[in-house]
């Protein structure tokens, strides 16, 4: 009779994204349902911001037990300004998406998920969520140039 689990596509990108399933509510962020979706959200901005490319969508996996994500790849739909596999070399550098470190790095142990329970977790500019910085964007700008530089793009 709720609606915990019934609206995950609502609550992340209205079905424009692929989504791995997990709903968010209920669940704490040691739960990568959440704190991975919230990582990758915070990535793509941040690349997007960089200008690494136009759109970007973050595709992390993670298995039962393991810390470290089994797989980060990265979907430009051919907006990339630099290789793909350039890309997420920067994002397995500039970013630990390890869920602990996720925790940490973007505060989640915070009492801030109340506000999302309407209109959705993403491109909320009416709350300040950290997912939706882009506070590492001039780092993977930098990094990127020092990139093309070393390789003479």
């Amino acid at each position: 009779t709720g609606l915990t689990g019934r609206k995950i596509l609502v609550d992340t990108y209205g079905g424009i994204a692929r989504h791995g399933g997990g709903a968010f509510s209920g669940k704490d962020p040691t739960k990568v349902d959440r704190s991975g979706a919230y990582a990758a959200r915070y990535v793509a901005k941040n690349l997007v911001a960089a200008g690494l490319a136009d759109r970007v969508e973050v595709i992390v996996s993670y298995a039962i037990g393991v810390a470290e994500p089994i797989s980060v790849s990265v979907e430009t739909f051919d907006t990339n300004h630099l290789p793909n596999e350039r890309i997420e070399q920067l994002v397995t550098e500039h970013f630990d998406l390890r869920p602990g470190a996720i925790i940490e790095d973007l505060d989640l142990r915070r009492p801030i998920y109340g506000k999302t329970a309407a209109y959705g977790h993403f491109g909320r500019n009416d709350l300040d969520l950290p997912w939706e910085r882009t506070d590492k964007a001039e780092g993977l700008k930098q990094a990127a140039g020092a990139m093309a530089a070393a390789s003479g793009d």
